[in-house]
């Protein structure tokens, strides 16, 4: 019993009283690629920590103190063992299941999404090749609307737009600077970090994790792109191309150079914040790696 409370109250700090934590962290904007780690390991640990407790709740009697083996009993990888000559019942069998859906649950969400998501792209992609003009010396895709807007569709297809309104406004400068941005989201397979919050928020819907997660991470992916963008063009450069396409709003699956927070995005950009500390990520770093651990550590402690 005491390591089914212990275990219920490391799911409840994780998934409702860290994501506030860590979204109002002042280290977050300036290291985005380890705060998109830190969101990503949270999502990992609640699901552990929640299959393990559920299964303890179930399966009180059954705890594994035998070392390797009977942590795997205990986390529903093995059969777990028993003494009664009848051999073990329908019932004993069915528990492990338990843990089991909470496992498969945000897997099964982020397989379903990232298969609607990539027929959302492939419908977008075949109106692009109706209404679209190839652009190679941009390696864009050129539309004929007015509204500024640069937006890529990731994946195998990979393919980026731009609109022939943001080609009147934009200086060639600038639309260099927007179209790196855009690279950065399909070279680093942003789409899938993007896919696992959106799992996340479905199997859990209502958790302030899962909200959090989707949320900040977005926001994170786009200061990534922005980073990626200020290696080789001036802060005002892109701070002056994002106000030009802020306006323009990237149709659903897609990434767009205006993007979400782009207000937040803007200010971080022309007053930037500086790096923490090396000490400071290698120790979130390091949290976000142990704290899945943690909730198997709990389980074999005393029950």
């Amino acid at each position: 019993m005491i390591t089914s409370l212990a275990l219920a109250g490391y799911a409840v700090l994780v998934g409702a009283v860290a994501p506030y934590v860590l979204a109002r962290a002042t280290w977050a904007h300036g290291a985005p690629g380890v705060a998109v780690l830190a969101w990503q390991g949270l999502m990992v640990t609640f699901v552990v920590t929640t299959a393990l407790a559920v299964y303890h709740v179930t399966l009180s009697e059954q705890h594994g103190h035998n070392g390797l083996i009977g942590l795997l009993s205990v986390c529903g990888l093995l059969p777990a063992a028993t003494t009664d000559a009848s051999g073990p019942t329908t019932a004993d069998a069915a528990f492990p299941l338990v843990p089991a859906v909470i496992v498969l649950l945000p897997i099964g969400w982020l397989l379903r999404t990232a298969w609607r998501t990539r027929r959302v792209r492939r419908r977008h992609l075949d109106m692009l090749a109706l209404v679209g003009r190839p652009a190679p010396e941009y390696g864009a895709t050129i539309v004929d609307h007015d509204t500024p807007s640069v937006y890529c569709l990731p994946g195998r297809s990979r393919r980026i737009v731009v609109t022939r309104g943001a080609l009147d406004v934009l200086s060639a400068e600038q639309l260099r600077a927007a179209l790196e941005h855009e690279r950065a989201h399909i070279a680093c397979r942003h789409h899938i970090f993007l896919a696992a919050t959106q799992g996340f928020e479905h199997a859990f819907p209502g958790l302030p994790l899962a909200r959090h997660a989707r949320e900040q991470t977005a926001l994170l992916l786009e200061m990534i792109a922005d980073d990626r963008a200020l290696r080789w063009y001036s802060r005002e450069v892109l701070a002056s191309a994002m106000c030009e396409v802020a306006a323009g709003r990237a149709p659903q699956a897609a990434f767009g150079a205006g993007g979400p927070g782009a207000l937040i995005r803007l200010r971080r950009v022309l007053n930037p914040q500086a790096r923490p500390h090396r000490m400071t990520w290698l120790g979130i770093v390091s949290a976000a790696v142990a704290a899945p651990v943690l909730p198997l550590l709990i389980t074999c402690g005393p029950g």
